[in-house]
């Protein structure tokens, strides 16, 4: 793209535009105080992630039909920005988690993971990565860092939620593609927790790095369809969720090596209320029982602690959006302990799709649909 054509683009972003101030702040209860809401944006197709630019540039959000937005702190929408990669928009597929990099500040890289299409019709995750304009017009060089093989989705369990730790590795949370048994399978990619490196190499010290007939990937192994991940800021532990079948969506503290269980393990069963074939019961030996799990489904989505300073009775909590449920599930914390669970916002009646702590201490929340809305969320000073 030329500079002249950049030129033209940034200046969309700054006219084009359908929410030119935050509607009216709205008030609900919870056990902590009046929460607040406010829209920020509207009219995003499916939005399902989003990433805040430093230097109050705004917030990155993809729309899973294929589109890279940028929001403005005020609430204005860009055109798609340019050098985002074709995806399988299909079912539960499309564009779907974005991370900046850690060294954001000097590289400008965006990592996004997506659905893909093979060549027989079929699909899986892929991640990549490209630099961020300094205009803010599009993607240059996006390069692919991993695939997930083989490509087995029809349209659903895509899982891909992207977390990077300290010590310099990229974690990419994977759904099974709904084809059960792969997620025991080494071989596969499906229902798998992968670490790799920003650049898509593979660590020496994974767990399976030199077994033989396994992909040296695998983190974790046995898992369904991963919706949530985040780093736990107390702890520096790694935590996912996912989502059981007809119950038992549960949340891990996935360690190298171990079988988180699905589909030899769950507290769930078949959408039509048959068994899970594979299923020898709640907990079975060589796996992992969940750190938390919900005999009924909420259908998780997005996670985020709150280790933020401007709402000090957020403090130590895990917030999680809820599909199924319409709510933003607030988990209270007492080290790794769950000691506590409120259901927030069901009055709003919406999917929540991804939840974020903003540089400005309060939750952005996206929801799902194809009218989806970018919230900002927090508490009430006056009672």
């Amino acid at each position: 793209m030329s500079r002249f054509a950049r030129h033209a683009l940034v200046c969309s972003l700054v006219l084009a535009c359908s929410s030119p101030a935050f509607a009216e702040v709205e008030y609900f209860d919870s056990e902590q105080g009046r929460v607040t809401v406010q829209t920020v944006a509207s009219d995003l197709e499916h939005p399902w992630a989003l990433a805040f630019l430093p230097d109050d540039k705004g917030m990155l959000v993809t729309e899973r039909p294929g589109r890279l937005r940028i929001i403005s702190g005020d609430g204005q929408i860009s055109e798609p920005l340019a050098g985002v990669p074709e995806v399988f928009a299909r079912g539960q597929g499309g564009l779907l988690d974005v991370r900046l990099s850690p060294g954001f500040g000097q590289d400008r890289l965006v990592y996004l993971s997506y659905a893909e299409a093979g060549d027989d019709g079929q699909a899986g995750t892929t991640v990549g990565r490209g630099r961020l304009a300094d205009d803010l017009s599009g993607l240059d060089d996006f390069t692919v860092i991993f695939r997930q093989q083989p490509k087995l989705s029809t349209g659903i369990h895509f899982g891909s939620r992207l977390v990077f730790d300290d010590e310099g590795h990229l974690f990419i949370a994977l759904g099974e593609n709904n084809q059960r048994p792969t997620a025991q399978e080494l071989d596969k990619l499906q229902g798998k927790l992968v670490r790799i490196y920003p650049d898509g190499k593979v660590p020496d010290d994974n767990p399976f790095a030199a077994t033989q007939e396994a992909r040296p990937e695998i983190w974790s192994y046995g898992h369904r369809n991963q919706q949530g991940a985040a780093i736990n800021p107390w702890s520096g532990k790694l935590w996912t969720h996912e989502h059981g079948p007809r119950g038992g969506d549960e949340i891990n503290i996935p360690q190298s090596g171990r079988n988180y269980g699905w589909p030899l393990a769950t507290h769930g069963i078949n959408y039509g209320g048959q068994p899970i074939p594979e299923a020898e019961g709640k907990t079975v030996a060589g796996t992992e029982p969940p750190h938390h799990v919900w005999e009924r489904s909420p259908g998780i989505s997005g996670m985020a602690f709150y280790d933020a300073q401007r709402f000090p009775e957020w403090q130590h909590n895990l917030f999680i959006g809820a599909l199924v449920d319409q709510s933003l599930i607030r988990l209270q914390l007492d080290g790794d302990r769950i000691a506590g669970e409120e259901r927030l916002l069901k009055q709003l009646g919406a999917r929540i799709r991804d939840v974020r702590v903003g540089p400005d201490g309060f939750l952005y929340l996206l929801t799902d649909s194809s009218s989806g809305q970018l919230l900002r969320v927090g508490l009430s000073a006056e009672p």
